[in-house]
């Protein structure tokens, strides 16, 4: 649930660039590239991420010309001198930073000492790009609370002294792709915002910017690390359980990474996480004048689109604004650098909205915030909002010559999406959906998203993701599978059977989808029996608990009148099939050392199941077409809810029997 705030406002926001602008060509002169590998690595990443320009606070040397801390100082000068406020007036610091110039003590403090700051409330948080956005909801608590009348959030990034050619000298300048890659990503820079219980934003002639909330949702228990410095290359040592910081620098420890190959799931949560923010009206895609999209590269934009679009909730490309083209990738002072330099060189209008997301790829974070600008006499900021509920009040363009020139490179109108977003599809497709269904498939995906993070905290895929999981355990495991999916297509056909006859077309639809797949649980029990699995007929096997329960509740259903609710239970185990399968399919294989031939029901569901949630689709309009009342809405998604509970008890019964 976001934290909303009514006493809370904007008042200034300034940032700090270092040095002079380095284009793409005078790169090499800061962070050369190490060997032949690396020149071929910088060439993509750069044609791919489309950043022409941005800011080092270190010489070609390598030497540091500004601290982190001084440069997070020089965006609060600049944050404070916008506002004509006294750094005395100010009692709360909050700061977020992946780090600071040294271990301890805290960040702010050290920001607090750079300015000089008379005595004060602070606060550091450690993160990476979702820290800004923490320190932005410190800050507004305590000025929410009220303890304190002004505050100051403050973001600042340095790792461009990880970067430079001479930290790999004591791996020889050898070093793996992930370590590479974040090296042509990142660079230097500052943010700062100043909060206040009420007063008008700096610059924008009377008008006010209230914080109207802050969402953060961390899915650190669901997957691996993606994005690290600290840890060895194999992730089992960290820099201080080594022997000298030399040992842990050669094993590459103190290397900043980032496992491209997750971030596909970065983006499926963070969709998600928004589609529920708009389920629950926190967010309406239509009211969003500005959005200010924190992604590292531009080659996400068309994935983040699409998903979107998907969704049925995207805004419009033309109403996104981003300056990663000249400023670089700033990490957690990246939206704070964004929003400053956004209200800068943009004019904004009462009513209009201004909505943030910051995706963090460090183990997955979601984090959002929502702006709304009102007018300084109340009755005019009424009117406003209502002449924007009308659709009278449309995005400025913006004044400043620099983003008008970057226009095109922002928001490519003909890319492609990525075969990311394919991998990531939604377990039905609502791009092709009706309008009609757009409420139904919004709140089957929020279903879905709790659903999929706690199948992926689960023993089972814990044990899978963390190469525990051994042949004897995906013995057992298809050893309670395989009698459950043998009941699939039974409860289907009882199901099309207890339909009436106004839905003859939906039951012959539903007996299609049964003969299909009424026996994949053949297959299944091969690949049982080829991974070791003793019982010589299908008739031994027993569903868990958990199987159980889903296999009784599912029949029930099917025996009673027109049984619509079904579809719900085929939207989650069919996704589970085309969406969490694929993910844990790699995983299993090299983690098990088993022959890939006795993975050929996870690999036949991971290709057909996309196919299968279409025809579902095609079912559902069918049945809402036929439901003026919404009731069997309500039962499509009374037992998708069911069902994930029920499928995920089956996932921790598996292991469950392990131990005993």
């Amino acid at each position: 649930m976001p934290v909303s705030f009514q006493n809370v406002y904007l008042q200034s926001a300034g940032y700090f660039m270092p040095g002079e602008p380095v284009d793409n060509a005078g790169m090499d002169a800061f962070i050369a590239p190490l060997n032949r590998m690396s020149g071929r690595i910088q060439r993509r990443i750069l044609a791919e991420n489309g950043i022409r320009q941005r800011h080092y606070a270190i010489d070609p040397d390598g030497s540091t010309r500004i601290t982190n801390a001084g440069m997070a100082a020089g965006a609060i000068r600049d944050c404070l001198a916008r506002a004509d406020v006294d750094p005395a007036r100010v009692s709360l610091l909050v700061s977020g930073s992946s780090g600071g110039d040294a271990l301890m003590p805290g960040f702010a403090n050290m920001i607090q000492g750079e300015l000089a700051a008379p005595p004060m409330e602070t606060v550091s948080i450690h993160g990476i790009c979702a820290a800004g956005v923490s320190a932005i909801q410190a800050a507004a608590q305590g000025i929410e609370l009220g303890a304190h009348p002004r505050a100051l959030a403050v973001a600042s990034e340095m790792p461009s002294r990880l970067f430079k050619r001479s930290r790999f000298a004591a791996r020889g300048y050898e070093t793996d792709f992930d370590s590479h890659f974040l090296r042509w990503m990142l660079s230097d820079g500052a943010g700062a915002l100043l909060l206040a219980r009420d007063g008008a934003l700096a610059g924008a002639q009377g008008l006010r910017l209230r914080l109207q909330w802050v969402h953060q949702r961390s899915f650190s228990g669901d997957y691996p690390v993606c994005m690290q410095l600290g840890l060895a290359e194999d992730r089992e040592r960290g820099h201080l359980d080594f022997a000298s910081w030399g040992e842990a620098e050669a094993a590459g420890a103190l290397s900043l990474r980032q496992d491209i190959r997750l971030l596909p799931h970065l983006f499926d949560i963070g969709i998600h996480e928004y589609a529920t923010l708009v389920n629950q009206g926190w967010v309406d895609p239509a009211r969003v004048d500005h959005f200010l999209c924190h992604y590292s590269s531009e080659k996400f934009i068309p994935v983040v689109d699409d998903l979107m679009t998907k969704a049925g909730l995207a805004i419009p490309r033309e109403r996104w604004w981003s300056n990663l083209a000249w400023r670089g990738n700033t990490g957690a002072a990246s939206i704070l650098v964004m929003l400053a330099e956004f209200l800068q060189t943009r004019a904004v209008k009462p009513g209009e909205q201004i909505f943030c997301y910051v995706p963090e790829s460090g183990r997955f974070m979601a984090a959002f915030m929502m702006f709304e600008v009102e007018a300084g006499a109340e009755g005019e900021k009424r009117q406003q909002g209502a002449e924007r509920a009308e659709g009278a009040a449309r995005p400025v363009e913006s004044p400043a010559a620099m983003a008008e020139s970057s226009a095109t490179t922002l928001l490519p109108t003909s890319a492609e999406p990525s075969a990311a977003a394919a991998h990531i599809a939604a377990p039905h497709d609502p791009a092709g959906a009706p309008a009609a269904l757009a409420p139904l498939l919004t709140e089957l995906a929020t279903i879905w998203h709790d659903y999929r993070s706690q199948v992926w905290r689960t023993p089972l895929v814990r044990a899978i993701r963390e190469q525990r999981f051994t042949p004897a355990d995906y013995v057992n495991w298809t050893a309670h599978w395989v009698p459950q999916v043998r009941e699939g297509s039974l409860w289907m056909r009882e199901g099309a059977a207890s339909l009436g006859e106004a839905h003859r077309a939906l039951a012959a639809l539903i007996g299609v989808h049964a003969g299909e797949e009424q026996h994949d649980f053949r297959i299944l029990f091969d690949d049982y029996r080829k991974s070791g699995g003793q019982a010589e007929d299908i008739a031994q096997l027993r569903r868990n608990p958990g199987g159980e329960a889903l296999n009784a509740y599912l029949h029930a259903l099917a025996g009673t009148r027109d049984p619509f609710g079904l579809l719900g239970a085929i939207y989650i185990i069919e996704g589970t099939g085309q969406r969490i399968v694929p993910a844990l399919l790699p995983m299993l294989k090299a983690g098990t050392g088993l022959p890939h031939d006795v993975f050929r029901f996870l690999e036949y569901h991971g290709h057909n199941d996309a196919s299968h949630l279409a025809r579902w689709l095609t079912a559902v309009e069918m049945v809402i077409a036929m439901d003026p009342t919404g009731d069997a809405a309500r039962s499509i998604v009374d037992t998708a809810r069911h069902t994930a509970a029920l499928y995920l008890m089956q996932f921790h019964h598996v292991t469950a029997e392990r131990r005993t």
